[in-house]
Protein backbone atom coordinates (compact mmCIF):
# COMPACT_ATOMS: atom_id res chain seq x y z
CA UNK A 1 0.00 0.00 0.00
CA UNK A 2 1.25 3.49 -0.81
CA UNK A 3 0.08 7.02 -0.21
CA UNK A 4 0.88 10.48 -1.52
CA UNK A 5 1.01 13.03 1.27
CA UNK A 6 1.54 16.77 1.29
CA UNK A 7 3.70 18.46 3.93
CA UNK A 8 5.96 21.49 3.93
CA UNK A 9 4.65 22.58 0.51
CA UNK A 10 5.89 19.35 -1.11
CA UNK A 11 4.35 16.02 -2.01
CA UNK A 12 5.87 12.64 -1.07
CA UNK A 13 4.98 9.12 -2.18
CA UNK A 14 5.37 6.91 0.90
CA UNK A 15 4.98 3.28 1.91
CA UNK A 16 5.16 1.66 5.32
CA UNK A 17 8.63 1.81 7.00
CA UNK A 18 9.94 4.52 4.62
CA UNK A 19 12.35 7.03 6.14
CA UNK A 20 11.81 10.60 4.93
CA UNK A 21 13.64 13.89 5.41
CA UNK A 22 11.04 16.66 5.60
CA UNK A 23 10.82 20.34 6.41
CA UNK A 24 10.99 20.92 10.16
CA UNK A 25 8.02 19.58 12.13
CA UNK A 26 7.07 20.38 15.70
CA UNK A 27 7.69 17.58 18.18
CA UNK A 28 10.34 15.69 20.08
CA UNK A 29 12.27 12.57 19.20
CA UNK A 30 10.13 9.43 19.49
CA UNK A 31 6.76 11.20 19.20
CA UNK A 32 4.09 10.16 16.70
CA UNK A 33 3.17 12.60 13.93
CA UNK A 34 0.13 12.25 11.68
CA UNK A 35 -0.35 13.68 8.20
CA UNK A 36 -3.98 14.45 7.34
CA UNK A 37 -3.40 15.78 3.81
CA UNK A 38 -3.47 12.48 1.90
CA UNK A 39 -3.83 13.16 -1.82
CA UNK A 40 -3.79 9.58 -3.12
CA UNK A 41 -3.99 6.03 -1.78
CA UNK A 42 -3.03 2.93 -3.70
CA UNK A 43 -3.29 -0.75 -2.85
CA UNK A 44 -2.43 -3.12 -5.67
CA UNK A 45 -4.71 -2.33 -8.60
CA UNK A 46 -7.06 0.00 -6.75
CA UNK A 47 -6.10 3.66 -6.60
CA UNK A 48 -8.11 6.32 -4.80
CA UNK A 49 -7.53 9.93 -5.77
CA UNK A 50 -8.67 12.74 -3.51
CA UNK A 51 -10.38 15.95 -4.56
CA UNK A 52 -7.99 17.49 -3.32
CA UNK A 53 -7.69 15.28 -0.17
CA UNK A 54 -9.13 11.91 0.77
CA UNK A 55 -11.53 12.41 3.69
CA UNK A 56 -10.65 10.33 6.75
CA UNK A 57 -7.37 9.00 5.34
CA UNK A 58 -4.32 9.44 7.51
CA UNK A 59 -0.61 8.59 7.50
CA UNK A 60 1.19 8.25 10.83
CA UNK A 61 4.94 8.47 11.34
CA UNK A 62 7.47 8.31 14.15
CA UNK A 63 9.72 11.34 14.54
CA UNK A 64 13.33 10.08 14.53
CA UNK A 65 15.32 13.33 14.79
CA UNK A 66 15.41 17.04 14.07
CA UNK A 67 18.69 18.32 12.63
CA UNK A 68 20.31 20.89 10.39
CA UNK A 69 20.60 20.05 6.72
CA UNK A 70 23.57 20.49 4.42
CA UNK A 71 25.03 23.94 3.95
CA UNK A 72 23.72 25.95 1.03
CA UNK A 73 25.99 28.62 -0.40
CA UNK A 74 24.30 31.78 -1.69
CA UNK A 75 26.53 33.80 -4.03
CA UNK A 76 25.53 37.11 -5.61
CA UNK A 77 27.53 38.95 -8.22
CA UNK A 78 27.04 41.90 -10.52
CA UNK A 79 29.58 41.93 -13.25
CA UNK A 80 31.79 44.90 -13.84
CA UNK A 81 30.45 46.57 -10.69
CA UNK A 82 32.86 45.06 -8.13
CA UNK A 83 29.94 43.53 -6.22
CA UNK A 84 30.19 40.05 -4.69
CA UNK A 85 28.41 38.62 -1.65
CA UNK A 86 28.65 35.10 -0.24
CA UNK A 87 26.33 33.74 2.44
CA UNK A 88 25.73 30.28 3.86
CA UNK A 89 22.54 28.74 5.20
CA UNK A 90 21.59 25.44 6.88
CA UNK A 91 17.88 24.62 6.87
CA UNK A 92 16.33 22.73 9.79
CA UNK A 93 14.88 19.35 8.79
CA UNK A 94 13.06 16.46 10.43
CA UNK A 95 13.64 12.76 9.80
CA UNK A 96 10.55 10.52 10.15
CA UNK A 97 9.72 6.83 9.64
CA UNK A 98 6.26 5.99 8.25
CA UNK A 99 4.52 3.60 10.64
CA UNK A 100 0.99 3.30 9.26
CA UNK A 101 -1.15 4.22 6.26
CA UNK A 102 -4.83 4.36 7.17
CA UNK A 103 -7.63 4.60 4.61
CA UNK A 104 -11.06 6.00 5.41
CA UNK A 105 -12.69 4.35 8.44
CA UNK A 106 -9.58 2.29 9.35
CA UNK A 107 -8.20 2.18 12.86
CA UNK A 108 -4.49 2.01 13.69
CA UNK A 109 -3.11 -1.42 14.50
CA UNK A 110 -2.43 -1.99 18.19
CA UNK A 111 1.23 -2.04 19.07
CA UNK A 112 2.65 -5.27 20.43
CA UNK A 113 3.53 -5.06 24.09
CA UNK A 114 7.22 -5.27 24.86
CA UNK A 115 8.25 -8.37 26.81
CA UNK A 116 8.37 -7.80 30.54
CA UNK A 117 11.88 -7.40 31.85
CA UNK A 118 11.02 -8.04 35.50
CA UNK A 119 11.36 -11.82 35.14
CA UNK A 120 14.77 -11.43 33.52
CA UNK A 121 15.99 -9.23 36.38
CA UNK A 122 14.96 -11.82 38.98
CA UNK A 123 16.86 -14.54 37.13
CA UNK A 124 20.10 -12.53 36.93
CA UNK A 125 20.79 -12.33 40.71
CA UNK A 126 20.52 -16.14 41.04
CA UNK A 127 23.21 -16.57 38.40
CA UNK A 128 25.38 -13.97 40.08
CA UNK A 129 25.19 -15.82 43.41
CA UNK A 130 26.26 -19.10 41.83
CA UNK A 131 29.39 -17.64 40.20
CA UNK A 132 31.32 -16.64 43.36
CA UNK A 133 30.93 -20.14 44.87
CA UNK A 134 32.31 -21.79 41.71
CA UNK A 135 35.39 -19.53 41.61
CA UNK A 136 38.68 -21.28 42.47
CA UNK A 137 42.13 -19.99 43.23
CA UNK A 138 44.39 -19.45 40.27
CA UNK A 139 47.46 -21.72 39.96
CA UNK A 140 50.64 -20.47 41.66
CA UNK A 141 52.49 -20.19 38.34
CA UNK A 142 50.14 -17.48 37.12
CA UNK A 143 50.50 -15.55 40.39
CA UNK A 144 54.32 -15.72 40.28
CA UNK A 145 54.46 -14.32 36.76
CA UNK A 146 55.09 -10.56 36.86
CA UNK A 147 52.59 -8.41 35.07
CA UNK A 148 53.96 -6.75 31.96
CA UNK A 149 53.53 -3.03 31.78
CA UNK A 150 53.41 -0.94 28.69
CA UNK A 151 56.38 1.33 28.33
CA UNK A 152 55.31 4.79 29.29
CA UNK A 153 56.41 7.56 26.97
CA UNK A 154 59.34 9.51 28.32
CA UNK A 155 58.48 12.91 29.53
CA UNK A 156 60.86 15.60 28.50
CA UNK A 157 62.08 17.62 31.44
CA UNK A 158 61.10 21.21 31.26
CA UNK A 159 64.17 23.32 30.71
CA UNK A 160 64.54 26.10 33.21
CA UNK A 161 63.86 29.39 31.59
CA UNK A 162 67.06 31.30 31.15
CA UNK A 163 66.88 34.59 32.93
CA UNK A 164 66.95 37.30 30.38
CA UNK A 165 69.71 39.67 31.12
CA UNK A 166 69.02 43.14 30.01
CA UNK A 167 72.17 44.73 28.84
CA UNK A 168 72.99 47.94 30.56
CA UNK A 169 72.07 50.74 28.31
CA UNK A 170 74.99 52.43 26.81
CA UNK A 171 74.86 56.16 26.88
CA UNK A 172 73.85 57.52 23.58
CA UNK A 173 76.77 58.78 21.61
CA UNK A 174 76.66 62.44 21.11
CA UNK A 175 76.88 63.61 17.62
CA UNK A 176 79.77 65.83 16.98
CA UNK A 177 78.72 69.38 16.48
CA UNK A 178 79.49 70.59 13.01
CA UNK A 179 82.76 72.40 12.91
CA UNK A 180 82.49 76.03 12.39
CA UNK A 181 84.58 77.05 9.54
CA UNK A 182 85.73 80.52 9.19
CA UNK A 183 84.12 82.15 6.32
CA UNK A 184 86.58 83.19 3.74
CA UNK A 185 86.59 86.80 3.08
CA UNK A 186 86.71 87.69 -0.45
CA UNK A 187 88.75 90.74 -1.14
Amino acid sequence: MFAVIKTGGKQYKVTKNDVLVLERLAGEQGETVSFGEVLMLGDGDTVTIGEPNIDGAQVTAELLETRKGNKITVFKKKRRKDYRRTKGHRQMETVVRITDILAKDEKPAAKKAAPKKTTAKKAEPKKAEAKPAAKKKAPAKAAAKPATKKAEPKKTAAKPAAAKKTAAKKPATKKAAPKKTAAKKED
